[in-house]
């Protein structure tokens, strides 16, 4: 896509991934993975400075949702945001205009700039333009190209506002989450950045970053991270960057990467420590862990509880926030992942269409609660869903969740 004067594609070797000439979709691969890596920097940064400037104001409540100290969501966690998803949508669009020409890019992603272009927001504005250039001047570091001048407010906002497709079954359309699992994002907890791309109704690109995730499979349900980002903030030592990685696939491969995020003085290379990861061989129930959404506002955990029961599983749940429960099953540190929404809620395309891929790829089963495929062509809602979404390792666990589904949805109030 694109003329070739206008095309800026990264330099450097290719990695095993690429190296069989004319895949289809490498070089839109290859740049959504740089531009994951500089957005997931970015996130960090955005991430220490709201921790670093506050870092005992987060609390949390029953249902794990974080309020201040005064009892209220107040503006100034807001106020960090809405800064970085601005700011990963401005910075992410710019990236992909450049390499692939503005024309041809089309992006679906939660923010609007309506908000932003007001004459109260000048201040906001600013601060987005701010951390949108302090990124892009990094670019080479990541194998892409900077800008030849700082970015003004109008070519800021241009680039948020080109993120405002309704995506469908016909062409091109790039999927964003800047920052999915915002609860997470303010606790110091789990979090991610992810980027798909759909053609013509099939999600063919997945890239999930998660800045956060840990080396060790038991700290994913640790709610004290908050407290160990800001010890690292605060007595830096030689672990401090032993968490974050970025997955991703391409649609078809039957392969499913991980990188290691790139610190310090370090630059991106491929294929950067790259390993194939591949989904748990685990199919009995009593030795399977299940993820599940930490909010309870929008997902129904006593259901989910009925069905685990129900087929055999005897491990706690893995609460985690955000996509990165996706991440979870790809990597074989969980088998399951169940959420089934309250009535009224509605799933989002920037929620599941990277995770969803790069499950599948790496050998595992995600359907609906029926067991049909989920439809990624009808726009930015999740159309057509039969009540719930599931994910599994392999089809003997999905088959029993399935089953437990049909099997318990009657005596169920969702």
């Amino acid at each position: 896509v694109g003329s070739p004067q206008k095309r800026r594609y990264p330099s450097g070797p290719e990695p095993k991934l690429y190296m069989e000439e004319g895949i289809k979709y490498s070089e839109e691969l290859n740049v959504a993975v740089r531009a994951v890596h500089m957005a997931c920097y970015l996130c960090q940064r955005v991430q220490k400075g709201l921790i670093s400037t506050s870092p005992d104001q987060v609390k949390s409540k029953d249902d794990d949702s974080p309020v201040t100290v005064a009892g209220t969501f107040d503006s100034f966690f807001f106020l960090f945001l809405f800064l970085q998803n601005w700011s990963v949508q401005a910075t992410v669009s710019w990236i992909l205009s450049e390499c692939f020409g503005s024309q041809n890019v089309s992006i679906v992603a939660e923010e609007d700039v309506q908000t932003l272009s007001k004459a109260d927001s000048a201040g906001l504005l600013e601060m987005v333009i701010t951390t949108v250039n302090e990124c892009l001047a990094i670019a080479p570091k990541f194998g892409l190209k900077s800008p030849d001048e700082a970015l003004g407010a109008s070519q800021v906002l241009e680039a948020i506002s080109r993120c405002n497709s309704n995506g469908g079954p016909v062409g091109r359309h790039w999927v964003l989450d800047p920052v999915d699992g915002t609860l997470g994002f303010v606790r110091g907890n789990q979090y991610a950045v992810a980027l798909a791309l759909i053609d013509c109704g099939q999600v063919v690109i997945g890239v999930l970053g998660c800045p956060n995730y840990p080396m060790k499979k038991e700290w994913l349900n640790n709610h004290e991270q908050h407290e160990r980002i800001v010890s690292k903030l605060s007595s830096p030592g030689p672990d401090l960057w032993e968490e974050g990685c970025v997955i991703y696939t391409r649609r078809g491969s039957g392969e499913a990467w991980v990188q290691p995020l790139v610190h310090g003085d370090k630059k991106f290379e491929w294929p950067n420590f790259a390993k194939k990861v591949q989904v748990s061989p685990i199919d009995d129930p009593a030795l399977a862990t299940f993820c599940e959404p930490v909010e309870k506002a929008n997902s129904d955990h006593s259901f989910t509880a009925g069905l685990a029961h129900s087929v055999g599983l005897r491990k706690q749940p893995l609460r985690v926030y955000s996509m990165v429960k996706y991440a979870a099953i790809a990597q074989g540190d969980a088998e399951i992942f169940m959420k089934f929404a309250k009535a009224g809620y509605k799933e989002k395309i920037w929620d599941h269409a990277a995770g969803v891929l790069i499950v599948q790829e790496a050998g595992g089963v995600v359907t609906d609660a029926g067991g049909r495929s989920l439809d990624f062509s009808r726009g930015i809602y999740l159309e057509g869903l039969d009540r719930g979404i599931v994910t599994c390792s392999g089809i003997n666990l999905h088959e029993k969740i399935i089953g437990a589904v049909y099997a318990s949805w009657d005596s169920s109030n969702l």
